[in-house]
């Protein structure tokens, strides 16, 4: 982790109570509460001079049996004057809203909607108009109860997953490159004695 970038930890950390810092990754990580999303975005723009937007994503934090249910959503945002970033991260689940930050960021508008479309998150306000998906596509393909059509239509060639069967088709070996086949070249005869 970078002095610079624990430095904007802390100092959020400072400014807004609610906020636990971690450094993971050489990054400095700061989760707050779903309530204070906005503010905390606000406040990494005004007071700690994180200008610049730099991207917004989430991730189905769903356990096995529960997915689909919880949501993590991460925002970076660096400080044009040093070039040091800071990670936001808070938790959405399946009963929340996710505040929009896009009259913080105006480039976080695009960012929250493919998380919304994709992730199947529900964003405070209008439902978005769909960003990259047809009006007539059901489910939301990032998440991990999301069955991939191409999987059902062919076997999947690697590892088979839990449940599936056990009697794999058998695949001819394939040798380096540059080895030749077994059959190629000249053979000795074999004596008949």
């Amino acid at each position: 982790m970078t002095a610079a970038s624990g430095e904007l930890a802390a100092r959020m950390a400072n400014v807004l109570s609610s906020a636990a810092t971690k450094a993971a990754f050489a990054q400095s990580v700061v989760t707050v509460p779903l309530d204070d999303w906005v503010n905390a975005a606000l406040l990494a723009r005004d007071e700690l001079g994180c200008a610049l937007f730099d991207w917004l994503g989430a991730e189905d934090a769903g356990r096995p049996g529960s997915v689909g249910e919880r949501h993590t959503v991460l925002l970076h945002v660096v400080d044009p004057a040093n070039h040091n970033g800071l990670l936001l991260r808070t938790e959405v689940g399946a009963d929340e809203e996710l505040p929009s930050i896009a009259h913080v960021w105006a480039g976080a508008g695009w960012h929250e909607r493919e998380a919304a479309e994709m992730f199947g998150l529900t964003l405070a306000g209008p439902p978005p108009a769909h960003l990259l998906l047809s009006e007539t596509f059901t489910g939301h393909p990032l998440r991990k109860d999301f069955v991939l059509a191409s999987r059902v239509v062919r076997p999947w060639p690697g590892a088979l997953e839990p449940g599936e069967s056990t009697a794999a088709p058998s695949r001819r070996r394939l040798a380096p490159p540059g080895v030749p086949d077994p059959s190629w070249g000249p053979r000795r005869e074999e004596d008949p004695s």
